[in-house]
């Protein structure tokens, strides 16, 4: 046999070797990196389903009939989706994106609507005209500009019919009184 025959039987006989101790090795770790991802799922299910609501109050329950169900069309073509918890009245499921946060909502002594999340993660201040979503944490707004049809409605109405001034002053006159 001559030496190249021999270092390509070599080189041939190393990749069969490797090719087998690899597959070996993807054999034994794909199962468990699957099962990773499933346990870390179902940790998560598991949580969603132990953390048991506290029942709605009264107050709750008021300020839930005042919050938007529904998409809400916020700035840089980014959207907020709001529906019904599906199985706790008086909550409220938020969507953007791909995070969701579970939201009770509270009624301000301002008459603006508060959903504020039962971990703390998320706060969504919701006015008559546009809602803004924060991340109270950090003090961020995470989207703002957030607008439903029944709010796009409000803002349409406003610009046609402007209320009066809450100051006594009308458009016309100007804030000097002149």
């Amino acid at each position: 046999m001559t030496a190249s025959l021999r270092h390509a039987q070599r080189i041939r006989t190393f990749a069969v070797s490797a090719g087998i101790m690899l597959g070996m090795a993807l054999a034994t770790l794909a199962p468990q990196l699957g099962h990773a991802a499933e346990v870390k799922k179902t940790k998560r299910t598991l949580v969603e389903k132990i953390v048991a609501l506290p029942e709605a109050t009264v107050e709750q329950l008021q300020a839930a009939e005042r919050v938007l169900i529904g998409k809400y069309q916020c700035e840089f073509g980014k959207a907020v989706q709001i529906d019904r918890h599906a199985r706790n009245d008086g909550y409220f499921d938020l969507r953007l994106g791909q995070q969701s946060w579970t939201m009770k909502p509270v009624l301000s002594s301002t008459g603006a609507v508060r959903l504020e999340d039962v971990k703390g993660a998320a706060l969504m201040i919701q006015i008559l005209t546009k809602s803004m979503l924060m991340d109270p944490k950090r003090g961020q707004r995470l989207v703002d500009g957030c607008v439903h049809d029944t709010q796009r409605a409000a803002e349409e109405d406003l610009r046609r019919n402007p209320r009066p001034s809450v100051f006594g002053l009308n458009s016309d006159t100007p804030a000097d009184g002149k």
